[in-house]
């Protein structure tokens, strides 16, 4: 298990400065398509890192949600990245992202019906079975819903876990989004998510869009998080309790200081609860 302490996403552009001044961070994630080589200057940084710190490793390629079977060639790269690294987290998206032999590099949405549950469901026990350890499983940032859809997203979560096990990697900056695009309530939203169920919690930034019928928010990963998601983040470390939290950062990317002060941030909302978990006791 990753520690209820803050990480941030590891960009090898910050790697001189981590190895200096990174003495807050409790934890470094890493996509997982980016380290499927056998070696080079990738795998010597990120061996640096393991050395000292746990390791969270997070795939945006195995397209659980496709409505064909997984990748086996993907999958079986990433059991050898997890046996090699052997991370204290791996998690994956709630969305599809391949069709047939072609690939889309993006995360796309799902109809939240009995049908796409099931193949979800399927593809979680099969990832779990060939990797050997529990996942967890991020809920989207969407822009639509669908009409066929007869699940409420927190339920469909919270389904598939049960039956498979597996943990969820609640996105509160993905619940700010998704909640604005749809006109409706992120604080609805979270109280319907058994937030025991949650193994670690991710924070990014997002950009605005003002259109006639309203703000359009994307799920940038290139800007500081909004202090919305922040007083959410707060709220729900209120009632969950401290949980491992990850800043992510990954377009427009800034100096390491500046995403060390938002992963300080975060440490910040944490220790708090800490403390008053320990007074309380």
């Amino acid at each position: 298990m990753l520690p209820a302490l803050p990480g941030v996403g590891f960009k090898p552009e910050h790697f001189a400065e981590i190895r200096q001044n990174s003495d807050a961070i409790g934890f470094f994630e890493v996509h997982a398509e980016n380290y499927m080589g056998a070696g080079g200057l990738p795998h010597a940084q990120l061996a640096a890192l393991r050395a000292d710190r746990p390791l969270s490793v997070h795939g945006v390629g195995l397209s659980i949600g496709g409505a064909r079977g997984l990748d086996a060639t993907h999958l079986q790269r990433l059991r050898l990245l997890c046996d090699r690294y052997e991370p204290e987290s791996f998690s994956e998206h709630l969305a599809w992202s391949s069709h047939g032999a072609e690939y889309l590099n993006d995360l796309l949405p799902l109809p939240y019906t009995e049908e796409t549950l099931a193949v979800v469901c399927d593809h979680v026990d099969a990832v779990q079975t060939v990797l050997g350890r529990r996942m967890l499983l991020e809920n989207p940032a969407t822009y639509l819903q669908f009409a066929q859809s007869t699940i409420p997203e927190t339920a469909f979560l919270s389904e598939i876990a049960r039956r498979t096990g597996c943990g969820l990697l609640l996105d509160v900056n993905n619940v700010f989004v998704s909640c604005t695009n749809h006109g409706t309530d992120p604080r609805a939203w979270l109280s319907d998510l058994p937030l025991n169920l949650v193994g670690e919690i991710h924070l990014g930034g997002h950009d605005a869009e003002m259109l006639p019928s309203g703000p359009l928010l994307i799920d940038s990963h290139g800007a500081p998080v909004a202090d919305p998601v922040w007083q959410l983040y707060a709220e729900v470390i209120a009632l969950a309790g401290p949980l491992p939290t990850l800043v992510e950062w990954d377009n427009e990317l800034p100096a390491w200081p500046v995403l060390a002060a938002e992963a300080a941030r975060a440490g910040t909302i944490l220790a708090k609860e800490g403390c008053r978990l320990d007074r309380a006791s």
